[in-house]
């Protein structure tokens, strides 16, 4: 007699099932998936996806802590690797960057995922509970302590980092549409990576005093 998914394999299983979770979640929305669905996506019995987490709700908040949780480990990777040696600010910056496209191109479901929820398209139609912050705050931290930023809320720090997943999301996200628009095919890895290089140099760029000062004057003659 075949023994059920969960005796044979109980990790295995896990993982399969929030791999196909987040893949249906991010293709067509959580309102149209179900449960059911996932489990035939995963390999696994239908019933197979409500014995590990409950309800689908409880399955949609496993993704979504598992991603940020993959979020948070990319952050502790690069801080570890500016801290091992001496790296200029531009150094530290650049490697942060670049983590940080690869992570949103070797991951296009979570994109579309984050996407969803950002529209509100999950479980929490009302709010009623905020979305992961931690990972945010994390990133945060680690830009403010490795560059000698002002941490405080909309410090340098806060600005800056916001401005590095606009600069890396965005064109990601619109791959497709803007991007396709202005002439930009992002389908290709070679076009992926000139983007990255583009992107890292604005940041890169956009942080020495220099560069800043020239921008606050130009705030500064701006008229009101």
């Amino acid at each position: 007699m075949r023994k059920p998914d969960r005796e044979r394999d109980p990790d295995r299983s896990r993982a399969a099932i929030l791999d196909a979770a987040e893949l249906l979640f991010a293709e067509q929305g959580y309102a149209v998936t179900s449960l059911a669905e996932v489990g035939l996506r995963a390999g696994v019995s239908r019933g197979t996806p409500g014995y590990f987490f409950g309800s689908k709700a409880e399955l949609y908040q496993a993704v979504l802590d598992r991603s940020f949780e993959e979020v948070r480990s990319a952050v502790r990777s690069g801080r570890e690797r500016a801290l091992a040696g001496e790296h200029t600010p531009d150094e530290i910056l650049a490697g942060a960057v670049s983590d940080y496209f690869d992570f949103l191109s070797a991951r296009p479901s979570f994109v579309r995922l984050i996407e969803r929820e950002a529209l509100g398209d999950g479980p929490r139609a009302g709010r009623d509970a905020p979305p992961p912050l931690s990972a945010g705050e994390e990133a945060l931290a680690a830009i403010a302590a490795e560059l000698g930023l002002d941490p405080s809320p909309s410090g340098e720090a806060a600005q800056l980092l916001l401005s590095i997943v606009s600069l890396c999301w965005f064109p990601l996200v619109h791959a497709d549409t803007v991007a396709r628009a202005v002439g930009v095919d992002l389908s290709s890895a070679d076009a992926r990576a000139e983007r990255k290089r583009h992107v890292v140099a604005l940041v890169t760029g956009g942080l020495r005093p220099s560069s800043l000062s020239r921008s606050d004057a130009f705030l500064e003659d701006a008229p009101a």
